[in-house]
C-alpha cells in the first residue's frame, strides 16, 4: 500500500520518523515535542491501564526522564505497516542498558520496552505500550510483591473494552490492514492457537526452529523447543484457564532486521486460582497486555521477542484483593 509522505515527514519512511522523534524526545529530553507529536485527545493504553488525553502523556514523560535522566533507549526493531494512505501502524521494540545509581553503586539495568503507535498525518492517535518492568526491579534487588503493592491497577478504557477483531488480518484494533504476507501471518496465528490456546506444547517444533530463541521479560533468554514450552507453561500456570486474544498484527520485510518480521498486540485473560505465584489465589480474573515481535525465515519461526509488565500483573491481582497502600501513580 503506497503511504502518502505526510505520513512520516520531515523524515524519510515511518522507520526513520519512530526512531528519531523517539531519540528526541527520551534522548534529548525534548518533552515539550509531545505536544506537537501527540493529538491531544491521544488514547495510551500500557499495563496499569489506559491514559486518555496528551496531558498524561506529557507528565509521565517527564517523570520517567527525570527518574533515569542518563536513560538512552536503543531501537532494536521497527514493525511498521500502513493503515490507509497517511497513516501507519509502528511497533517499536527499544532496548536500553543505562548504568544507574542503586545503593550507592553503578548498576547497569537491562530492559525491553515494546510501543505499537497508530500515528496518522504525523500525529500519534493511539498507543499500545509495554515494558519489561520486572526486569528493571530484579536488576536493582527490589521485591517484586513489594513494588507491585505500591501501584494501583487503573483498568482500560476505549477500545480494549471492546472484544478482539474477529478477523484480525484484515482489521485490528488500528482499523483495516493490507494483506500483507498472508501465509507468514496465519502460519503464527496459527502457532498461537494451537499452543498457546489450545495447549499442544509439542508443536512447538511444528512451528519454530530447533535453535530458536525467546526473549522475554526478568530480561530472560530462553533457547530450544523444551525451554520456550516450560517458559509458557509457567506463564499459564498461574491462570490455568488463560487464552490470549490477538488484537492487531502488522509485518514489515528490512535486510536491516534479519528479514520477515511479525508484530502481534495481544491481551491474555484468565483467573487467579492456579499455581499461587503471585500470592494467595483470587479466584479473580486478570487481563494481561503484551506484544510479541516474531521472526520468520523460511516460513519458520527462529526468534520470538516478548514484552508484557508483570509487575503490572501483580499490581492488578493486588487491587483484587484488597493488598497495598495504593496511589495515583505514572502509568505511562
Amino acid at each position: 500500500m503506497a503511504l502518502d509522505p505526510v505520513a512520516y515527514q520531515p523524515y524519510t519512511d515511518p522507520d526513520d520518523f519512530i526512531r528519531e522523534v523517539t531519540d528526541r524526545i527520551w534522548v534529548q529530553r525534548d518533552v515539550s515535542y509531545i505536544v506537537d507529536n501527540y493529538e491531544p485527545d491521544s488514547i495510551v493504553h500500557g499495563g496499569l491501564g489506559t491514559v486518555v488525553g496528551r496531558d498524561g502523556v506529557v507528565e509521565g514523560s517527564l517523570m520517567r526522564i527525570a527518574g533515569t535522566p542518563q536513560h538512552v533507549g536503543q531501537a532494536e526493531d521497527v514493525i511498521w505497516e500502513a493503515r490507509g494512505d497517511d497513516a501507519f501502524l509502528s511497533s517499536h521494540l527499544v532496548f536500553s542498558s543505562d548504568e544507574n545509581l542503586v545503593d550507592g553503586r553503578m548498576t547497569r539495568i537491562r530492559k525491553r520496552t515494546v510501543a505499537n503507535c497508530l500515528y496518522r498525518r504525523g500525529r500519534m492517535v493511539e498507543e499500545w505500550v509495554v515494558r519489561d518492568e520486572l526486569a528493571d526491579v530484579l536488576q536493582r534487588g527490589l521485591d517484586p510483591d513489594e513494588v507491585a503493592r505500591g501501584l494501583r491497577f487503573r483498568g482500560y478504557e476505549g477500545s480494549m473494552l471492546k472484544p478482539a477483531p474477529s478477523d484480525v488480518l484484515t482489521a485490528g484494533d488500528s482499523g483495516p490492514r493490507a494483506d500483507d504476507h498472508r501465509p507468514e501471518c496465519e502460519m503464527v496465528l496459527e502457532f498461537m492457537a494451537e499452543v498457546w490456546n489450545a495447549r499442544r506444547y509439542q508443536k512447538v517444533s511444528d512451528y519454530m526452529v530447533r535453535d530458536l530463541f525467546l526473549h522475554t521479560v526478568g530480561d530472560q533468554t530462553i533457547v530450544r523447543p523444551d525451554g520456550y514450552q516450560r517458559d509458557l507453561l509457567a506463564l499459564v500456570a498461574p491462570f490455568p484457564d488463560a487464552q490470549f486474544a490477538v488484537r492487531d498484527v502488522q509485518t514489515h520485510h528490512a535486510e536491516r532486521y534479519a528479514g520477515l518480521r511479525i508484530a502481534v498486540l495481544w491481551t491474555m485473560h484468565g483467573t487467579y486460582r492456579g499455581t499461587p505465584a503471585f500470592g494467595p489465589l483470587t479466584n479473580r480474573p486478570v487481563d494481561l497486555l503484551g506484544v510479541s515481535q516474531f521472526l520468520v525465515q523460511d516460513g519458520r519461526i527462529v526468534r520470538e521477542v516478548r514484552v508484557f509488565d508483570e509487575i503490572a500483573l501483580r499490581a492488578q491481582i493486588n487491587a483484587t484483593r484488597g493488598d497495598g497502600e495504593f496511589t495515583e501513580i505514572n502509568i505511562y
